[in-house]
């Protein structure tokens, strides 16, 4: 397929996802709203509160249409004020109650439509619908980048257990290791169980456990197991991101944490299990230190894999 016929598929593919989820209508997901206003009802939801600047870069409005469109949400009762900065100028919005109920409605309406369209297709199309549009998606966004960033709220990485933390751990690895590579219940099963079990221990100074968060979820995450390989050795584990904040640095900011929490810890070394394919894990593993020990074929995670084994001696430290 050449390069044309490829980008005009995709541009009809994508006139047709317009049309079929009633983007040319005049108001969208079963409201009385528009697209855009349906669009800000959504994003003040995912960040928790948005400032109309905030909103002009995401949605990629004009300044006049967003205030336009605001009045009206406000006036409507699905947004409100929140206290803004010392002198009042900046004032994030928020959802009311209203507003609160109105998004749940959206999720269920936009929830409703995917369902019934991935009825027509086998679980590796669905799969690949899911892959493909996130790639688009990203790929869409990356021909700005500055706005991207600019709109989405920081990530925060935070130290010891989270609330919530095994059933994120749990369902990140589930969902990126199902989509990708196939993996099933097993895996998830020994990923909740291994990470329940390690919280048990994390009183022992030689554990430790970082979590990255943003507007309150936990999107990434990585472990440091001191106890159970012995002899001085660093068990690294459960190093897994949200796709949404995949790309951005969130994976090379908690390597950072884990890596020097085992140098200022004094482990000898430290170890990681992986698989051969996990090319962008492997470039941040080299670039803090691990080298490639030995890999195999295995099926530890309940699938078979070219299993491998990384490994980190401490600067200046001995074996």
């Amino acid at each position: 397929m050449s390069s044309v016929a490829l980008v005009d598929e995709i541009r009809s593919a994508s006139r047709g996802i317009v049309r079929e989820l009633g983007f040319m209508d005049p108001t969208l997901a079963g409201t009385a709203y528009s697209a855009s206003a349906v669009h800000a009802l959504l994003e003040v939801e995912r960040r928790g509160s948005m400032t109309a600047a905030q909103l002009v870069q995401v949605l990629k409005l004009e300044k006049s249409s967003i205030s336009r469109m605001l009045g009206k949400l406000i006036g409507a009762g699905e947004l409100m004020e929140a206290a803004g900065d010392e002198d009042g100028r900046v004032k994030p919005l928020m959802l009311t109650a209203q507003g609160q109920r109105t998004v749940a409605g959206i999720h269920a309406f936009a929830r409703d439509q995917v369902t019934a369209a991935l009825a027509h297709l086998n679980p590796a199309e669905q799969q690949a619908v899911a892959l493909g549009l996130s790639s688009y998606a990203r790929a869409l966004a990356a021909r700005d980048p500055a706005a991207g960033e600019a709109a989405a709220p920081p990530i925060e990485i935070v130290t010891g257990y989270q609330p919530g933390w095994i059933g994120r751990v749990a369902e990140m690895h589930a969902t990126h290791y199902s989509r990708h590579w196939g993996f099933g219940q097993f895996f998830e099963s020994t990923v909740a169980s291994g990470a329940a079990e390690f919280t048990n221990r994390l009183e022992n100074p030689r554990n430790q456990a970082w979590a990255a968060i943003q507007n309150g979820r936990i999107v990434g995450s990585i472990a440091i197991d001191g106890e159970d390989l012995g002899d001085n050795q660093a068990h690294l584990r459960w190093f897994i991101l949200d796709e949404v904040c995949r790309g951005g640095g969130v994976g090379r900011r908690l390597l950072s944490e884990a890596v020097a929490f085992c140098d200022q810890a004094g482990f000898a070394a430290t170890q990681l299990w992986t698989m051969k394919g996990l090319d962008a894990a492997r470039r941040l593993y080299e670039a803090h230190g691990f080298e490639l020990a030995k890999e195999w074929l295995g099926t530890q995670w309940g699938a078979e894999v070219i299993e491998q084994q990384f490994s980190r001696r401490r600067p200046g430290g001995g074996a």
